[in-house]
């Protein structure tokens, strides 16, 4: 039975050695045998650099073979990867970095027209004890190939050891939770527990040996590593890391590379589709692809099906805490269920809706989502009580996520529980509202969030993004509301932006939205 990955890694390599296994942005490839050449080799210097089994290999860089190698090498002798946000400024990174424990740090050089060695440089910790830059290194680095050369004086025999000592139950990783509100919380996983959810996902997507593989997500998520570069190398597909988003790139890439798989938000496809080259670009090679957000309007999954050629399109549900998948679409369910549901409960987990106490609420009634199985985090990273705060005694996940589910048990995503509001005793949850928006012939994206108001106690401010060409003001798109959502859940303000701040993962930073709404005027209220 193969439960770790560096036990996948190596059947992939037996079956597919010759195949191509990465192509880098510049066209360069490597083959399985080659991967894992280089594999073996930086394996050998984190060895040579003193780095044990068990301990934690931070990497902060964008999407690349470098990356990929990194993260190879890092579980083939025991260690833990602590991937980092590249959004993350120094001191962000250096919490991270303190908080894991990292021994050592995989680095980007130059990057956004930033030195990030320079950027930690203030607060590094005193437990990490070397930093190397994989690409773009600058005088005084340890470069790439300067690591590499720390490998030659370490043989095949003692990493050939530290390979068979890594076992099922060890730590493969630990997430650090985004950070949009409070500080980033490790979520530490083990390497039976992320392969077997991987094998479920790339179950659902039928990814297979034939596939090549664009990521785009960023690889410090699980969405970008888990079931991004892991799970195509472990299927044997070619995996092509992509470091930087731009919607004429991706659509040369595809028609360039033979693309078959391109997962990613919502955002990335709107952004596709709106972009003029993309009526000259030859897309027939792609297959599949799984998006998800809490609002997805069902028009979006039938473009993406008919002009982008997608046969398959499916959304899901996870977090961090769940390895990064608790719930996936069926590859034959209907755009409205791909879009307005996140799937049912993958194999060998449950899922349930629960009310304030605990207990399970009704068929179609919304409660906090909690989520039970393999899947589960060990923990959070040496923060016990956060840990008991979030996993009950039996074993339930909470997951502060609002939802329902229907008769056949798919989900349906309401809300984050701390983004409700309650607007003159009625509770108002956004995600439900912005689906509605969703429908709006001249949105392309909007976020909802509670601001105060003298009369109501809250009431709903939309931040909208139009499509291109269009237009529309507040007073025409509050009455346009009224007439399709209950009275209460109608936004009483509306402001128009060009974008609205995401993180990594595609997610709409609420906080941010509610700081801009609170640092701007309180404009009357308008009649009830």
């Amino acid at each position: 039975m193969i439960e770790t990955a560096p036990q996948a890694f190596a059947a992939a390599v037996a079956r597919y050695r010759e195949r191509t296994a990465v192509v880098a942005e510049n066209g360069a490839t490597l083959t399985y045998a080659a991967l894992d050449a280089l594999r073996r080799q930086a394996a050998k210097a984190l060895i040579a650099l003193g780095v044990q089994h068990g301990e934690r290999i931070a990497i902060w860089a964008p999407n690349s073979v470098e990356w990929v190698v990194a993260g190879l090498a890092t579980q083939a002798i025991g260690a833990a990867i602590v991937p980092i946000n590249t959004r993350m400024r120094g001191n962000e990174a250096a919490y991270v970095l303190q908080r894991s424990g990292a021994r050592l740090l995989f680095s980007v050089g130059r990057f956004l027209g930033q030195h990030y060695p320079t950027l930690v440089a203030p607060q590094r910790p005193d437990t990490l004890a070397q930093i190397v830059v994989v690409e773009h290194a600058e005088a005084g680095d340890l470069d790439w190939n300067a690591f590499l050369a720390h490998g030659e004086s370490i043989a095949d025999a003692t990493l050939d050891a530290r390979i068979a000592a890594v076992g099922p139950d060890d730590t493969l990783d630990i997430l650090f939770t985004s950070g949009t509100t409070g500080l980033p919380k490790g979520v530490v996983t083990t390497h039976a527990q992320n392969l077997r959810a991987i094998r479920a996902w790339s179950a659902c997507v039928e990814l297979s040996a034939d596939d090549r593989y664009l990521i785009v997500n960023p690889f410090f998520h699980s969405f970008g590593y888990k079931v991004g570069w892991l799970a195509g190398l472990i299927a044997g597909a070619t995996v092509l890391p992509h470091a930087v988003f731009d919607a004429r790139a991706i659509l040369q890439r595809i028609e360039a590379e033979r693309i078959s798989v391109l997962p990613g938000p919502p955002t990335l496809f709107i952004s596709l589709l709106d972009d003029p080259q993309r009526a000259q670009t030859d897309l027939s090679s792609l297959r599949a692809t799984i998006t998800g957000a809490a609002t997805i309007a069902p028009a979006l999954i039938e473009r993406i099906r008919r002009d982008l050629g997608f046969r398959i399109v499916l959304t899901g549900y996870g977090l961090t805490e769940t390895c990064g998948i608790a719930t996936l679409c069926n590859a034959h369910d209907a755009a409205e269920t791909i879009a307005l549901t996140s799937g049912k409960a993958i194999p060998g987990i449950e899922l349930r809706c629960v009310d304030a106490d605990g207990q399970a609420v009704a068929t179609g009634e919304s409660g906090e989502i909690v989520i039970r199985g393999y899947n589960v985090m060990q923990g959070y990273l040496d923060d016990p009580q956060a840990t008991r705060e979030t996993i009950a005694a039996d074993g339930w996940l909470h997951t502060g996520d609002v939802g329902h589910l229907d008769a056949r048990g798919y989900l349906r995503i309401t809300d984050r529980v701390k983004d409700m509001y309650i607007s003159g005793g009625f509770n108002c949850y956004p995600a439900e509202i912005e689906r509605m928006l969703a429908a709006h012939p001249a949105i392309a994206q909007s976020a909802v969030v509670g601001v105060p108001d003298a009369r109501l106690g809250e009431v709903g401010k939309a931040y909208v993004v139009l499509r291109p060409g269009q237009a529309l003001d507040a007073p025409t798109l509050i009455a346009w509301c009224r007439e399709q959502m209950a009275n209460y859940k109608v936004p009483r303000q509306v402001a128009f932006a060009d974008t609205l701040p995401t993180n990594a993962s595609g997610k709409v930073m609420k906080f941010q939205l509610r700081a801009r709404a609170d640092a701007a005027p309180a404009p009357a209220t308008p009649p009830h």
